[in-house]
């Protein structure tokens, strides 16, 4: 008999619940629950991706361990067994920073690995450490730690009360929403203009999101700091800053007064590609609104000038009464509080250690991933000699891509925990498969802690897993065992996973989350009749609970010895002299040449899903863009294969010309290239594109948080066959 299963899609951020019908272990259907908690019923094409690659046949079912004929397949215990064995011979030899970590963007999607990842940290020791947030959202954690005193205190947007949106290098309505996960993205986009309101977009191209946007306004890329500090400008020049309110949670004002005076418009306006009067009038909208409220995301991260971008935004929404406010800058109040496990973790410092070879600082315990090639092929003390790479692709993330390709084939020995063969995992000696997404339980703990209204929702696995497959918890709980144990840094955790492992007892995620919910602001503190909540109440709530809206709660989120924002660190304050330099070289426009950005995609959120054959049907979505006036300077036409050059690297692509960017601008999008794995990713591997982080550059980056610089790439393109 058919049966219907409720669970939240894990694919993007936007945490949108679906109604699954299985029928003899197999799913039949797939749609969105109208009953969901947060989603209300919508879900994207993505969704149905779950379904394809649980179906997959290139999907891992099994451990592989690589020969020189190929992969084969083999038991838990001989890959248990042979990665302990190596990685313990490499660290005894070499120490432990010989041993390098990287951890990809499907960790924060993935309940069991989440909870397992903190422990296999502390058990494998290394300090050679990195991540996905490198690539994307380091700038906005840093930014975090620097004025709250806590990595994961992000506030987003309060969009279902706002009246006036001003969004800086987002595209929510590709990505579902990032860090500031939404579900119903359209719904919601759409309700700030039928309101009343008004959504800006601040774009070096013309999104998907601009359809839902009052107004959008062209960006040169890396442009965004220049422009906030020229918006505070005005607002301290007209004496709309309520200082009353600043003064009151924060420290350091003073210094951002002094700060933008250098910053007037008509300074910033040739170089950003912003009028001086357009910028004074958004200025002027923003202070005036009733609620406003200012959000970045890729396109204030992922450039030369990341953090400080993402500072000035918090300035903004601070300056003019909207932070932590309803309809501004609020901070979420999950029932998992992921700040206690991110102080476990990664603990709330910066730059406690550095990498070897180009002294880049770790952010939120982990170095920047540009640097993870140079750290295997560098020779000398420390140099890493093995990898373990858990649920990532940085061979088709990281830039200069080429480099970490070739070094990864250099390593004495490499583990991958992912499920396909790909670009990464075709370098790893053995490849230990989790369990599919609907084989496992779910919850968001990321997600839950970046939602524009507060909900708590635990999904049970929609299908019944293999007797001889493993979640990626089961995984990390093994091979930390076997390098010395699992230590999570939560006492009581610790104790019942020892205790566990003595009596041959096992301590689950489940437990963990009970735990979490239980003693977190919502729960029920273990008390007897009390109305609060546990996993028992949300498994009786298989759509989720509705906790409410965003609600004010700054003085419980600020981390700082103080109890004080910290607006104005000397760090941030002394990096504006970059962005001076910036606009002095960017001041004529003779002196411009072709910047580089990526373009986010509603069918696709990572590189892995192209192997869904629903995501990539219709039109070839890898051609470059190229504004109509640039074409027409390079004597290049629309369906002609161009050559495009960096200082790294070179790749060929076919040129699609629209004025959806500005002049000046070429955009190509992430995750295509596939022909190394055509073997084992059939799907992908026949589609048309180019590696884009091929000419992506790993010495272009924002030197504070060490985040690629994936936007504002200089190139040449020119004709293929010139």
């Amino acid at each position: 008999m058919p049966s219907t299963h409720h669970t939240t899609c894990n694919l993007c951020e936007a945490m949108c619940g679906l109604s699954v019908t299985v029928e003899d272990n197999k799913v039949t259907s797939l749609r969105g629950d109208s009953e969901d908690a947060f989603s209300a019923g919508h879900i994207c094409p993505k969704a149905f991706a779950l379904r394809e690659t649980f179906d997959d046949p290139d999907r891992l079912r099994q451990p592989m361990r690589r020969t020189t004929s190929g992969f084969v397949a083999i038991s838990w215990e001989e890959a248990f067994d042979e990665v302990a064995r190596n990685l313990l011979h490499i660290r005894r030899r070499d120490g432990k920073h010989a041993i390098g970590l990287y951890a990809g963007n499907p960790m924060v999607h993935n309940l069991h690995a989440l909870l397992g990842y903190a422990g296999f940290t502390r058990a494998l020791g290394t300090r050679n450490r990195f991540d996905a947030n490198s690539q994307d959202a380091n700038p906005r954690l840093l930014t975090s730690l620097l004025l709250y005193g806590e990595n994961t205190t992000i506030p987003v947007p309060d969009v279902d009360r706002t009246s006036y949106l001003l969004m800086l290098g987002a595209n929510p309505a590709a990505s579902g929403g990032s860090l500031m996960t939404m579900g119903d993205v359209k719904h919601r986009l759409r309700g700030i203009t039928e309101r009343g309101g008004k959504l800006v977009l601040i774009d070096p191209r013309r999104s998907e999101t601009s359809e839902y946007a009052s107004e959008h306004h062209f960006i040169r890329p890396g442009g965004d700091a220049a422009l906030l500090l020229a918006i505070l400008h005005v607002l301290c020049q007209e004496q709309k800053v309520r200082w009353a309110n600043v003064r009151e949670v924060a420290i350091g004002a003073e210094r951002i007064e002094s700060l933008v005076k250098d910053f007037p418009p008509a300074a910033v306006a040739d170089a950003t590609g912003i009028p001086a009067e357009t910028i004074v009038r958004i200025a002027r909208e923003f202070a005036a609104a009733p609620r406003a409220v200012a959000y970045g995301r890729i396109g204030t991260c992922q450039q030369e000038f990341g953090t400080v971008a993402n500072w000035l935004i918090d300035v903004l929404n601070l300056f003019t009464g909207n932070l932590d406010r309803e309809g501004g800058s609020m901070f979420p109040s999950p029932a998992f509080d992921l700040g206690s496990v991110g102080r476990k973790v990664a603990g709330t410092s910066y730059a406690r250690w550095r990498s070897r070879v180009r002294s880049l600082p770790e952010v939120a315990g982990n170095l920047p991933a540009s640097a993870l090639a140079e750290e295997i092929d560098t020779a000398g003390p420390g140099q890493i000699r093995a990898l373990v790479c858990l649920l990532g692709n940085p061979v088709m993330s990281v830039p200069n891509s080429a480099r970490l390709d070739r070094a990864l084939s250099s390593l004495e020995f490499m583990v991958s925990l992912d499920y396909y063969i790909n670009e990464t995992s075709r370098h790893a000696h053995i490849i230990l498969p989790g369990r599919h997404a609907l084989e496992r339980s779910h919850y968001d703990l990321v997600f839950h802690s970046l939602q524009v209204r507060n909900t708590a929702k635990y999904s049970l696995p929609v299908i019944q897993p293999h007797p001889d497959s493993r979640t990626d918890f089961d995984i990390l709980y093994e091979l930390s065992m076997r390098l010395g144990g699992l230590r999570t840094g939560f006492p009581v955790v610790d104790r019942a996973l020892a205790l566990g492992h003595r009596i041959g007892l096992r301590i689950t995620p489940e437990h963990i989350l009970d735990l979490m919910l239980r003693t977190g602001r919502y729960g029920d503190r273990f008390l007897p009749g009390r109305h609060g909540l546990s996993l028992r109440k949300l498994k009786e709530a298989p759509h989720g609970i509705d906790l409410g809206p965003l609600r004010p709660c700054l003085s419980e989120r600020i981390q700082t010895k103080d109890r004080k924002i910290q607006l104005a660190p000397q760090l941030l304050i002394d990096d504006v002299a970059r962005v001076k330099t910036w606009l002095q070289q960017n001041s004529r426009a003779s002196d411009r040449g072709l910047l580089l950005i990526g373009r986010r995609q509603l069918r696709t959120n990572n590189s892995w899903m192209h192997n869904c054959p629903s995501l990539i049907k219709g039109p070839d979505r890898s051609a470059l863009i190229m504004h109509s006036q640039d074409a027409s300077a390079l004597n290049l036409q629309a369906g002609q294969t161009v050559q495009v050059d960096s200082r790294v690297g070179s790749i060929t692509v076919t040129l699609a010309v629209s004025d959806e960017v500005m002049p000046g601008v070429v955009s190509l999008p992430h995750g295509f290239g596939h022909q190394h794995v055509k073997d084992t990713l059939r799907v992908a591997g026949s589609l048309q594109g180019a590696n884009v982080n091929l000419i992506t550059d790993d010495h272009f980056l924002d030197p504070l948080s060490g985040t690629a610089s994936l936007n504002g790439v200089p190139v040449r393109v020119r004709s293929a066959a010139s």
